[in-house]
């Protein structure tokens, strides 16, 4: 397969209400929306693919929200021209993974080059760049020949180039394709609401401001409209008192209305897991049944692994850690795993090729998975929809954009 053309265009999306995470706060985002060409034998078709570029999630800073946003969207356009000039032919996952290894840190160096520290693009940023691209072409991929992109990740697709050839220890994966660490997937999944930090849970919340557009605001109308079972909880991360109240408030809304699983989200705010484990250990005593329902905790502590390295045992021995925002590929899994974490938050927003390759070497290594989504709007929502089906969650997908 080779590619014949790449299209970019940048879409804008106002959400809402305000989501609340962490620090931040989003109340827009613009999606690049990204279609690849590709011919094989006289044959042609077209891959489409969306990804948000949330700024304040891809990239923390105290730079102007339009300069990052700016900046990432002329990065996009750069990536577009090199793809253009270097994706070479073949499968998607070898084409991915390749200019990932081989380009994509040289690009991101480049765009840093002549720059002060704390204006770096970062690494998450030019993969969620990258992103839609990689999930394109994979759509044309499986168009071109008439098979699912999570279909044709075995040895009739991928050849002699198992998994030995992208992972490490490589004699683990000698003979093992990503075919072998997928499931059978599932046409239903459970589906988890998001809590944002601003979202009212009870009447004396609200401002008068809010939507009257015939869809829920408050918490337990959402959960008895759409029959929900699933609450991921976001909180501060920098105000225990805060994060324990609102934690036991939701956790009573769900106790009365049946919600069966919860986690807490904690968006790296969190440099001591300490923080982590008062709330919990101070759930456990003195709410037990809030505390049995919280399935996992998600990332509590800073983007950067390498820099940030917390032996974070003590919070894993209380409930499964989660790693989002730092599991970048498969090395920081690697790298992570030995600091503590149990489980991995796979996210399309770093690639399909990333993901998938990260799903493996977690398996592997009897590590759990999620997946997670980036409020996905549109069509961003299908690859992380079909990710998780054939991923085998603990429980379902996450869907904050619905």
């Amino acid at each position: 397969m080779k590619v014949s053309r790449i299209s970019l265009s940048f879409v804008p999306v106002v959400t809402r209400v305000p989501l609340k995470f962490g620090d931040q706060t989003l109340t827009e985002v613009s999606c690049a929306r990204v279609s690849i060409e590709v011919e094989e034998k006289g044959r042609t078709a077209t891959g489409w693919a969306e990804t948000p570029l949330s700024v304040a999630w891809v990239w923390p800073s105290n730079l102007g929200y339009r300069e990052r946003e700016d900046r990432l969207q002329e990065f996009c356009e750069k990536l577009r021209g090199d793809l253009e000039s270097h994706l070479g032919k073949g499968h998607p996952l070898i084409i991915g993974h390749r200019y990932i290894e081989d380009r994509l840190h040289d690009r991101l160096g480049e765009e840093n080059s002549g720059r002060e520290p704390d204006a770096y693009m970062p690494h998450l940023a030019g993969l969620v760049c990258l992103s839609a691209f990689d999930l394109a072409l994979y759509d044309a991929f499986g168009k071109l020949h008439n098979v699912g992109a999570f279909e044709c990740l075995d040895q009739q697709w991928l050849g002699d180039r198992d998994l030995s050839h992208f992972l490490e220890p490589a004699e683990k994966f000698v003979g093992k394709y990503p075919a072998d660490y997928l499931v059978e997937p599932s046409m239903t999944q459970p589906v988890w609401h998001l809590v944002g930090g601003l979202d009212p849970i009870k009447e004396s919340e609200l401002t008068g401001d809010e939507p009257d557009d015939g869809y829920p605001v408050l918490l337990r109308d959402w959960i008895q409209r759409d029959g929900l079972k699933c609450l991921k909880i976001k909180l501060r991360g920098n105000d225990l008192e805060w994060d324990f109240q609102r934690l036991v408030e939701i956790g009573d809304i769900s106790l009365e209305e049946n919600v069966t699983h919860l986690t807490t989200d904690f968006n790296c705010m969190v440099t001591d897991p300490a923080y982590v484990n008062e709330i919990l250990d101070r759930i456990a005593a003195d709410h037990p049944e809030i505390y049995d329902r919280i399935v996992y905790v998600e990332q509590p502590f800073p983007y950067d692994l390498e820099a940030n390295q917390i032996d974070v045992h003590s919070v894993s021995e209380r409930k499964p850690l989660f790693m989002d925002e730092s599991a970048h590929d498969w090395r920081f899994v690697k790298l992570g795993r030995e600091l503590g974490w149990t489980s991995v938050a796979l996210k399309t927003c770093k690639t399909l090729t990333g993901a998938i390759l990260s799903l493996c070497w977690a398996k592997e290594h009897d590590m759990t998975l999620m997946v997670q989504d980036l409020t996905n709007p549109r069509l961003a929502q299908v690859p992380h929809v079909l990710l998780a089906a054939y991923a085998g969650t603990i429980c379902g997908v996450e869907s904050n954009a619905m």
